[in-house]
């Protein structure tokens, strides 16, 4: 059997690490390669790097705060925000990602999903889906979450899969930073709509959360955020606890 991921989530903007609550609020937390090593020592499985307001404001993104987390971790590190063309993605790759995870330019160009997985390896390119619920549904947001773009998320999660992408970084709009848990209904209808991972993100308060999307949501890997910033929880204290679950986890000794 496959082992559950635990990924800590770096949300970055103007090279600092920040937290807010469902894409609002935001407040600084520390600094981009000090918390990666540490989640690392802690045996995170992988880090995810947001800059969350490159889309938003236009501009690429932060490739030094990258390199130099980059430079800090012998886990896989997906680097996600700005990421707007083929070219930002060999960018981003070659500065020591290793995967990209793409939103705004996927839908605005969805060959573009095709074109990087030929090129880079399906493994390397991560779509992010950004899902807030409307009515029985949830629809696609862009833009660090600012722009519906009338999609509905698990058709286009089936598009994605389709088109190539070697993963899926599924959040939960209404519940990011809620710390009341993940979209269970969500992540299941997309883990079920796909046959690649899929990263269940946004909603996680407690250890109870991440069991729950792991087991009831099937989710492959959770990402969180809250718990690891503020010292609730290290990465070490929640794999000990997935593990007398019976989840598997990869733990090391120390």
């Amino acid at each position: 059997m496959l082992t559950k991921r635990i990924i800590p989530c770096l949300d970055v903007r103007n090279g600092e690490v920040v937290k807010g609550i469902c894409f609002k609020q935001l407040k600084g937390v520390g600094d981009p390669p000090e918390l990666a090593r540490a989640y690392q020592a802690q045996t995170a499985d992988e880090i995810v790097f947001l800059d969350i307001t490159a889309s938003l404001d236009a501009r690429d993104t932060m490739l030094d705060v990258v390199q130099k987390t980059a430079e800090q971790l012998f886990i896989p590190l997906t680097v996600g925000g700005g990421i707007r063309s083929f070219a930002d993605v060999r960018k981003t790759l070659s500065r020591g990602a290793d995967k990209t995870s793409i939103n705004t330019a996927a839908l605005s160009n969805p060959k573009l999903i095709t074109e990087c997985s030929d090129a880079f390896g399906s493994q390397c390119i991560v779509v992010a889906i950004d899902a807030k619920r409307v009515g029985d549904s949830w629809q696609v947001h862009t833009h660090s979450g600012t722009k519906p773009t009338g999609m509905d998320a698990v058709e286009w999660a089936k598009e994605v899969c389709e088109r190539g992408c070697g993963e899926i970084l599924l959040t939960s709009m209404d519940a990011d930073g809620t710390k009341m848990g993940y979209d269970i209904e969500l992540t299941k209808k997309v883990v079920r709509s796909v046959n690649i991972p899929v990263i269940a993100s946004g909603g996680c308060g407690t250890i109870e959360h991440i069991i729950d999307v792991l087991k009831n949501g099937e989710a492959d890997a959770a990402l969180a955020a809250s718990i690891f910033h503020y010292g609730q929880h290290t990465v070490r204290e929640v794999k000990a606890i997935l593990a007398k679950e019976g989840i598997p986890v990869r733990i090391e000794e120390g």
